[in-house]
């Protein structure tokens, strides 16, 4: 795809350094490195940055500034893609930031990043307007809700989990080794169990099931 022009935030200054080579090498212009997410929405009008990747804890007091400024900038720049690169899954915010029905927008563990490709797949994915989960995010968001879920059964739990990290239909048939109709079936008894409508794409199946995780409250 197109080169994008990426802000990168994160407070170590080697962690910082190493993200943007990564980011140059996978063919992207860096327009910025900070290492504080203060004044975020600002930095990137004054950066016409076109996506941003940065860390959940950040400077002052470490807990969660970046996870905020990310759900600042996705509510008065929506178009502006986010990548959250973290060692830590803040549930609570990332139900705010991902349920908010608007793609664009991923969640990655940095100790769980194997590859330049898969990172650049993600960023790519993230512009086009998709939404990239790490698993482990998927399973503490899942694990905060237990009613609705308790009606599924485990091939199901499986298929759902499955679906919120972005996987197709056939993709989840080849990691559960079962036929394409199977999951189909799954998917169907899904929606119909959780009250959601199916629109048929894989992206919006997504949004669906984090929307849901979301106005589940708690």
């Amino acid at each position: 795809m197109t080169a994008l022009r990426i802000l990168v935030v994160d407070d170590s200054v080697l962690l910082r350094e190493g993200l943007v080579r990564v980011v140059e090498e996978a063919g992207h212009e860096v327009v910025g490195a900070l290492g504080d997410a203060v004044d975020l929405v600002e930095a990137v009008g004054r950066m016409a940055a076109q996506l941003v990747v940065l860390d959940v804890r950040l400077p002052p007091s470490f807990r969660d500034e970046g996870v905020r400024a990310a759900i600042e900038l996705r509510r008065a720049r929506p178009e502006i893609g986010i990548l959250l690169l973290s060692q830590y899954v803040e549930v609570a915010y990332a139900q705010e930031l991902l349920g908010s029905g608007a793609g664009g927008v991923g969640y990655l563990l940095k100790d769980r990043v194997a590859s330049l490709a898969e990172l650049d797949a993600a960023i790519s994915r993230i512009a086009e307007g998709g939404t990239v989960l790490d698993p482990e995010v998927v399973t503490q968001l899942i694990g905060r809700r237990r009613d609705p879920l308790e009606s599924l059964t485990r091939r199901e739990r499986e298929v759902l989990q499955l679906m919120a990290e972005g996987r197709t239909n056939a993709g989840i048939a080849q990691a559960l080794v079962i036929g394409v109709g199977a999951v189909e079936k799954n998917v169907s008894a899904i929606f119909g169990k959780l009250g959601l409508d199916d629109s048929g794409s894989d992206h919006r199946r997504v949004l669906a099931v984090l929307a849901w995780l979301q106005a589940s409250g708690g």
